[in-house]
């Protein structure tokens, strides 16, 4: 018995894997069916070749360009491990749908208006913390990271932070807060990706694509050659 009846990976299997990956992830978000449906695991290596991972949040699958949109300080451990290695591989997995969407690709910083739009969307407090915290930088103890907080809250003429970091006012007149230079967004740009249906007793399904990239001029681009794709035993 498949535990999703009906939905299995079609045969023959689609075109574009990252197509059925968008429909994925807006459903999700629209059967609600687990908190942050668009958490996603990335990894990425150091320039000593240690691996790591964490969730980032998905902002958007980017079609038919075909990349992956997230944001983060540029100096935190993963923006310094980017620098380095920008290969890298992440998850998507949704374990109420039975499904999940592996990737592999390059990652390239966003360009500067598709960082700025997405930063003048967050809320204030939230714009207030990217230029707080000094991202994977230690600090003594979460009091001086409330101070911080409250520093630059000064700086930009927001009103005064709470002992959580939080304030009652969600949209202050007046307020301001730019984008840090060294906060933003990051393209990753899909070379490989696998599409994983749960089938009962391990029986699953699973179905591999895989392209080229070629990076052109812009710095924040590639140019692609078709997908092939292949089926895989569970």
């Amino acid at each position: 018995m498949n535990p999703v009846p009906g939905e299995w990976l079609p045969d023959p299997l689609p075109h574009d894997p990252l197509q059925v990956a968008e429909t994925w992830l807006r459903q999700a978000f629209d059967e609600q069916a687990q908190p942050n449906p668009n958490a996603m695991t990335l990894a990425t290596v150091a320039a000593s070749g240690q691996p790591s991972a964490r969730v980032v949040l998905c902002k958007d699958i980017v079609l038919p360009e075909g990349y992956l949109l997230f944001f983060t300080s540029y100096e935190s451990r993963k923006g310094a491990e980017l620098a380095a290695h920008p290969r890298v591989a992440a998850v998507l997995h949704w374990d109420a749908l039975h499904r999940s969407v592996r990737v592999e690709g390059f990652v390239v910083k966003s360009p500067p208006r598709e960082s700025d739009d997405y930063f003048a969307s967050r809320p204030w407090q939230s714009r207030l913390g990217a230029w707080a915290s000094q991202q994977s930088r230690p600090v003594g103890n979460r009091h001086q990271l409330i101070e911080q907080l409250r520093s630059v809250g000064k700086r930009f003429g927001t009103p005064p932070v709470g002992p959580d970091g939080n304030d009652a006012d969600d949209s202050p007149a007046g307020v301001e807060v730019p984008r840090p230079p060294h906060w933003g967004g990051y393209r990753l740009w899909v070379e490989a990706v696998e599409l994983w249906v749960e089938g009962e007793f391990r029986i699953h399904d699973r179905a591999r694509w895989t392209r080229s990239l070629t990076a052109i001029g812009d710095g924040h681009s590639f140019a692609a050659t078709p997908w092939h794709v292949q089926r895989l035993q569970p």
